[in-house]
């Protein structure tokens, strides 16, 4: 399996403090290099910066165009991963060659058009067919309902799932929920500045980049076609390899269900490859977007359990099919199956069999158990 872990080593007494990279940044623009942009986290991530320059830093990062060069993307990710809890994917008696690929489906946000939960769903589909599943994920910020807001409506307590938890985790229900805020804790520096500040930085791209499992295989969803061909780029430069970037026709942070997508696929030997996918290739009928529309919480935990239950509505028919083309395309890319028509089928059959259903009851037990031990011990 490739190694996607390789954080830059940099000589820690040569780090500057964040007041003179934003100097650096403001007056010598033409100077500032990826190395500073990770200086300048560094900083932020050991608690050694003011809000203003927080919010200094991020502004000026967004004017300088930094989330549309993958090697300042690159850098910051690195950064972000070099100050994250990782989990060791090891157990009693698995090493972690033995322990197998690991795979996870994400998307930026920020795309405008709060579709339901696809990639969460998918990600429960996919594990349910047998690719292990670490979904790194938050609460909703762009959207009606966030991956962490719809699951914990579902019984997980996905609060109590620390990086000792994961291995066990995905090792018996194939899905493991990392919740950002536990597993990137020194993020919680910058939280409220990019509340406050009220636009997109270049940190909104990086979740999706900073899985600190490292995933062997993922697709990976971007909210506009020009961020394709650099997010694509940002993961050759961090080494990820079988990973695919798409995005919907419409600046949909997803395979669309409405027509085609794009996609830039970094094969194994790191080769970015430009192609475009319909609903046709997997067999699945194309439906209008908004039949796939997401809605409040409560109306998105319905439709999901609608479709756990095989108890569809009309309504629920075209965000079946979004799923199945999504998670049909997430097993293709990983190689569990030989075709995208293919993955779509597979999925199709796992989500009417009930085993999405008996996962997602089997982690969100596991996860509640967790914290019953926590408070037995306290």
């Amino acid at each position: 399996m490739t190694d996607n872990n390789n954080p830059t080593t940099q000589n820690m007494d040569s780090r500057l403090h964040l007041r003179d990279i934003l100097k650096h940044l403001i007056l010598e623009p033409e100077g500032f290099t990826p190395d500073h942009a990770a200086n300048g986290l560094h900083s932020i991530m050991r608690g050694e910066a003011s809000d203003a320059q927080m919010g200094g830093f991020l502004t000026a990062l967004k004017l300088r165009g930094v989330d549309k060069q993958p090697e300042m993307i690159a850098a910051l990710a690195r950064e972000m991963l070099s100050n994250a809890l990782v989990p060791k994917l090891e157990t009693e008696d698995k090493n972690r060659e033995q322990f197998g690929m690991v795979a996870d489906i994400v998307g930026t946000g920020g795309d405008g058009w709060n579709t339901f939960n696809i990639s969460t769903t998918s990600s429960l589909v996919a594990a349910a067919a047998g690719l292990r599943m670490a979904k790194h994920g938050s609460r909703a910020s762009s959207s009606n309902c966030g991956s962490a807001d719809l699951l914990e409506s579902l019984g997980c307590d996905l609060g109590i799932v620390a990086p000792s938890d994961v291995a066990e985790l995905l090792n018996k229900y194939r899905f493991c929920f990392l919740f950002s805020s536990t597993f990137h804790p020194s993020m919680r520096y910058l939280a409220k500045t990019r509340r406050e500040l009220g636009f997109p930085t270049p940190f909104n791209v990086l979740g999706p980049l900073t899985n600190p499992v490292l995933p062997d295989r993922a697709v990976i969803g971007v909210h506009s076609k020009a961020l394709g061909p650099v997010m694509a780029e940002a993961l050759k430069t961090l080494g990820r390899r079988n990973y695919a970037v798409v995005c919907g026709d419409e600046n949909l942070d997803e395979i669309s269900i409405a027509g085609n997508s794009h996609v830039w696929h970094i094969d194994g030997s790191g080769e970015i490859n430009n192609y475009t996918i319909h609903p046709d290739d997997f067999g699945v009928t194309a439906h209008p977007l908004l039949e796939a529309a997401g809605s409040t919480l409560k109306e998105n935990k319905a439709t999901l359990e609608r479709l756990l239950n095989n108890t569809l509505e009309e309504k629920d028919v075209a965000i079946r099919d979004f799923v199945l083309v999504n998670t049909g395309f997430l097993l293709y890319i990983s190689g569990f199956v030989d075709s995208m028509k293919q993955g779509a089928e597979v999925a199709r059959e796992t989500l009417e069999s009930g085993k999405v259903k008996n996962l997602l009851e089997g982690f969100a037990k596991a996860t509640q158990e967790l914290r019953a031990q926590e408070k037995a011990i306290s």
